[in-house]
């Protein structure tokens, strides 16, 4: 006779399964891949608890548990994720959105309310990836100031295509110009004029740290958008290069940093020119946001 699984037996072993694969959070991750392969939420999930599952079903489930197991990344399993309470299609080639840099968009929102910004101004994301910054910002803003502007740019192509779908996705598509470029050069973006604020999520993994990672990162996400140099910190500095005549007046550079190097990064932006700098902690307590604003009559580079 054959072995009957019902969705709750299949759910106990896959969660046995994957903790034992060193996966961090296997009940969650199981129930998620479960639920993809059955087309249903989690609360669909618990709903039938007791259905007998077909032998293609099992077959689908074998599948998206074996590459879990393979410590594959449970987003680009699912093939997307959420970040700012919005969705987000995520493909491997291409960071996944952290809930960490969501800090770094409340910051970005607490310095636009602060000093209202005007109707055309200019923001600028450096190193989009898939969007999620600058989509989150434009989101955010999209109702108070419709004409406000985001300028997205990456190096890399895959990353752009992606960003442009989920800005679709979200319904902010026509707030949002996406430029291939690097960072090293932000003078040759097609801006009409100097940026309100520039605000940045950049790779800041130092080469030594990169052997350390989770498998999930260094085995399947972009090298290119994680690591920076032997200090990490090569990116800030040519944000830091360029903010001054990059900036308009009194406008904002505001960056995610790695758990230690804030302090590194504040004094960057201070030997740089630029004032009023501070620095955001997470909800952990670690600083993870450093700002700095150009003054007020910029000096000439």
């Amino acid at each position: 006779m054959t072995e009957s699984w019902t969705v709750l037996k299949v759910l106990r072993w896959t969660t046995d399964y994957l903790a034992g694969k060193g996966i961090s959070s296997p009940r969650l991750d199981a129930e998620l891949l479960i639920g993809s392969a059955l087309t249903k939420d989690r609360v669909g999930l618990y709903l039938c608890y007791d259905q007998p599952l077909e032998p293609a079903e099992l077959t689908q489930i074998r599948r998206l548990v074996a590459r879990r197991a393979n410590r594959e990344p449970l987003q680009y399993i699912l093939g997307h994720t959420e970040f700012w309470s919005l969705p987000f299609k995520v493909v491997p080639g291409v960071l996944i959105p952290r809930a960490d840099t969501e800090i770094l968009v409340e910051e970005v929102e607490r310095l636009l309310e602060q000093s209202l910004p005007a109707a055309d101004d200019l923001i600028l994301d450096v190193g989009t990836g898939s969007g999620a910054i600058a989509i989150a910002i434009a989101h955010t803003f999209k109702q108070r100031w419709p004409t406000m502007q985001v300028d997205a740019i990456d190096v890399s192509d895959e990353a752009l295509t992606l960003a442009r779908h989920n800005a679709e996705q979200n319904q902010v598509a026509g707030q949002i110009r996406f430029h291939q470029c690097d960072m090293a050069q932000l003078n040759q973006i097609d801006a009409a004029k100097p940026y309100r604020m520039i605000v940045s999520n950049p790779p800041y993994i130092t080469t030594a740290e990169m052997t350390e990672l989770m498998p999930e990162v260094l085995d399947h996400e972009p090298h290119l958008a994680l690591e920076a140099g032997d200090d990490g910190l090569q990116c800030y500095r040519l944000l830091c290069a360029q903010a001054l005549s990059a900036l308009q007046p009194s406008g904002w550079l505001v960056v995610e940093v790695g758990a230690t190097q804030a302090e590194e990064v504040q004094t960057m932006m201070e030997q740089a020119g630029l004032e009023q700098t501070f620095q955001r902690q997470d909800y952990s307590g670690i600083a993870r946001v450093v700002g700095g604003r150009s003054p007020v009559a910029a000096p000439k580079l």
